[in-house]
């Protein structure tokens, strides 16, 4: 029991880490587009450009880091991810020279936003496989309950945090900031014990995703509601001269939190699956009502059902995704996995987007829902596969 609380103690610590490193993602995310638009004189294309060439690194890079990770340790791979998100910090921090035409302090911000999206894949994916590693495979579920704690907790705080700094201070100074918090995070996991990587058969990377697909589908799936609702909600809220257009989200954050609070254990103790079903059933009611809501209380009522239902997804599923592959491939597998998600939030808002150009911005939560409800399906199916496969 000693050596239990001592490697929750150690993760919670790493939880705080990724915490404190994640606010260098989560602070440029709405300064960038603003930089490009405001201070590098370009259009909107050219900031939207800027954001989600981050997203598109990250997921080209799961692969790499997983393999990394598998090969030289959660511990070796969290604290090269923490460096590199450092040093992209200090060369999106180049492109305010103003020595440079605009085009190419763009293409210096571009070259930061494509490490930044590395050093992401590194130190997530690290620090995932170290904590599971100090933890064990039977309290994976629990770790992925703090890891998206650590991640949405940094979000909440770094986007208002980003904002204020730049209208204060400048996008310049903001970077700077961005360039040291991740060195705080190295400075506290520094010192904790490293985990040895697994020896062992290796098999390549797609042969991996052959194996886990079925809940990677179930996740991503999970991850239109999501993405769907960060987008477009505000939208739909002005579009229909709603009040309380800003809540959105807290309602979303608050449902998501109580629950990863309340039922982080529950994957652990009755399994992944069961509480992926449960969670998407959840999450598609709350994109329906967000569909058919006649006012702003139940809208915000469907943004809640939709964090009480996404919250759980991911940590269910990776749990399980943890148990079809061994010791010595899991970083590998969990880098595969949460492609999937990376894949969903890239992908939503413009393929959306184009739906609410045409049909309104209710018809993106209709696409949310029945997104939900198929990942429901997946997950009910990969639960009758592992039965069948454990028969």
């Amino acid at each position: 029991m000693l050596a239990a609380d001592l490697a929750y103690r150690r993760v919670i610590l790493l939880t705080a880490a990724l915490f404190v490193s994640y606010l260098s993602v989560a602070m440029s995310l709405p300064a960038v587009p603003l930089h490009v638009v405001q201070g590098l004189h370009l259009n909107n294309a050219f900031g939207g450009v800027a954001v989600g060439i981050a997203f598109l690194s990250t997921i080209l890079s799961r692969a790499y880091a997983g393999t990394q990770a598998d090969r030289h340790g959660g511990k070796r791979s969290m604290q090269r991810g923490l460096i590199v998100y450092a040093a992209a910090s200090l060369i999106c921090l180049l492109s305010t020279w103003s020595r440079l035409p605009a085009s190419a302090d763009y293409a210096v911000l571009i070259a930061g936003r494509l490490l930044l999206g590395l050093g992401e894949s590194l130190a997530l994916v690290g620090m995932i496989s170290w904590s599971i590693g100090l933890m064990g495979q039977p309290r994976s579920g629990k770790v992925l309950s703090l890891v998206g704690m650590g991640m949405y907790g940094g979000f909440a705080l770094g986007g208002p945090l980003g904002l204020w700094l730049m209208h204060s201070c400048g996008f310049g100074a903001l970077m700077l900031v961005c360039a040291v918090v991740p060195l705080l995070g190295l400075v506290v996991v520094q010192s904790l014990p490293a985990v040895a990587p697994q020896g062992g058969h290796r098999v390549s990377f797609w042969s991996i995703i052959g194996q886990i697909w079925k809940p990677g589908a179930a996740v991503g799936l999970q991850g239109v509601g999501f993405a769907a609702l960060g987008a477009f909600f505000s939208l739909y809220f002005l579009s229909r001269h709603w009040p309380y257009a800003g809540l959105g989200l807290t309602c979303f954050g608050l449902g998501f939190v109580v629950v990863r609070v309340l039922c982080g254990h529950l994957p652990d103790r009755i399994g992944g699956t069961p509480v992926a079903i449960a969670s998407l059933a959840v999450e598609a009611c709350g994109q329906y009502l967000l569909w058919v809501a006649p006012g702003p209380v139940l809208a915000l009522v469907g943004a809640l059902l939709t964090g009480l239902g996404c919250s759980m997804v991911f940590p269910a599923m990776g749990s399980e995704v943890v148990k079809q592959v061994p010791p010595q491939l899991r970083g590998t597998a969990l880098g595969g996995f949460a492609a999937f998600q990376d894949l969903a939030y890239g992908a939503t808002a413009p393929v959306v987007g184009l739906l609410a150009d045409r049909s309104g911005y209710a018809s993106v939560f209709l696409i949310g829902g029945i997104a939900a409800t198929i990942g429901l399906g997946m997950a009910i199916w990969a639960r009758q596969a592992m039965r069948t496969a454990n028969a």
